[in-house]
């Protein structure tokens, strides 16, 4: 299976991440990279053919079509979220 997973390099998201891979599924993880994204939570799995990273926002709707197209997207993990009702609202 082909998965997206947005926000990927956050504390749930780059352990569903390193599940996946693990498990043999091609895995594409988009994410900003804001205060809550930590890009070395995902660094053993550089190199690794089923997995890659792509920095973006999911509010970009011609770069999500883009992925869902190229990749052959089979599931969408939408991990991807504020942490604080502040920046939530915004």
């Amino acid at each position: 299976m082909n998965y997206l997973i947005t926000g990927g390099a956050g504390f749930i998201g780059s352990n569903l991440v390193h599940l996946l891979v693990e498990q043999g599924h091609n895995v594409t993880v988009l994410d900003f990279l804001t205060y809550a994204g930590n890009l070395y939570s995902l660094a053993n799995l550089e190199g690794k053919d089923n997995y890659s990273f792509i920095r973006g926002d999911i509010a970009d709707g011609n770069l999500v079509s883009h992925i869902l197209i190229d990749r052959g997207i089979h599931g969408i993990f939408n991990l991807a979220a504020e942490n604080h009702v502040d920046r939530s609202i915004g």
